[in-house]
């Protein structure tokens, strides 16, 4: 446990006090019956001595005060939380092919709008992940409920050499098995959103990555950003990039996903409509103060109780 206002605790000052009035009090009574120099009717007047009980309300109302003290410098302790795990990866294609303008402004910036479109009206209840991938595939933004990091990591993408879209899909499977510490033994219900214009240049084969991607029961949909004409300049020459939905659509059939186009973006509530639900926990440092209050309730009542029974008033 931390506190988080620890310069709160100065009030505990007052416990010494209020135990030396305590005390005060108590010798002067001890005091007044010293001055009664008749004992005897002392005895037949007075009532019969309370003993223990007497301090038993005095020291529930101090450690309430201690109590309130240290919840009123705000602890915090870790708690355990429930959240939903499942999962929506978001590959984006960086190549040099998407510069083309055939899709205005440009296909990358299509994709970027897209892509940020559908993470920011995704339900809350989902956790989202974004992969790169030109010559390789890298996870920029680790799969969770934060939508700004999500979002943030899209605008930061740098076009490159290439097109590696199975390592992309075996990119954003790997985020999905090490989404938490049970990922591994039970991955999370995921889904993988793919925004290309559709041709694999390098590195794994489509066909391996669908072959992973039914392994794992993960669904890959994908959208194509395209059309038969666009082109690109690249080092003075200009290169035409025509869009290959042939292979999107054969990844998206082959792993039970759905392939779009960028007219359809509008139906892409389909992707997560389905996916399932799984609850695990997760770690936060949280404020408890509340428990401590609650504790210090609990003494408070104790305190009125035991001296209303015993002494027939409030302490």
């Amino acid at each position: 446990m931390t506190l988080l206002s620890p310069g709160r605790l100065w009030l505990l000052v007052l416990l010494p006090l209020l135990a030396a009035v305590y005390v005060l009090l108590q010798r002067r009574r001890r005091n007044y019956a010293v001055r009664f120099t008749n004992l005897a009717l002392l005895r037949q007047v007075a009532p019969k001595h309370p003993g223990w009980r007497r301090h038993v309300a005095a020291g529930l109302f101090l450690a309430m005060i201690l109590i309130m003290v240290v919840g009123f410098a705000r602890p915090a302790g870790t708690v355990k939380v429930p959240r939903d795990r499942a999962t929506i990866m978001v590959a984006v294609d960086v190549s040099l092919s998407m510069m083309a303008k055939d899709v205005p402004p440009s296909r990358v910036e299509a994709a970027k709008a897209a892509a940020k479109r559908f993470i920011g009206e995704l339900p809350a209840r989902f956790n989202v992940g974004v992969v790169s991938f030109a010559g390789n595939a890298n996870l920029i933004a680790a799969p969770s409920a934060d939508r700004q990091t999500a979002l943030a990591s899209i605008d930061q993408l740098v076009l490159a050499k290439r097109t590696a879209i199975g390592e992309a899909v075996f990119t954003c499977l790997q985020a999905v098995r090490t989404f938490d510490s049970q990922a591994s033994q039970d991955p999370p219900p995921s889904h993988i959103v793919l925004l290309s214009d559709g041709d694999n240049t390098t590195g794994r084969s489509v066909q391996e990555a669908v072959d992973a991607s039914r392994a794992a029961h993960v669904p890959v949909s994908t959208i194509a950003f395209g059309t038969p004409y666009g082109t690109v300049d690249i080092e003075g020459e200009t290169t035409g990039v025509s869009v290959n939905k042939e292979t999107l659509r054969s990844l998206a059939e082959s792993t039970d996903g759905k392939a779009y186009e960028a007219e359809s973006l509008g139906q892409l509530t389909d992707v997560y409509k389905h996916i399932g639900s799984s609850l695990g926990f997760k770690t936060e440092h949280r404020d408890i103060s509340a428990r401590f209050m609650g504790i210090a309730l609990l003494f408070a009542l104790a305190a009125a109780g035991t001296s209303l029974a015993w002494f027939s008033r409030l302490p």
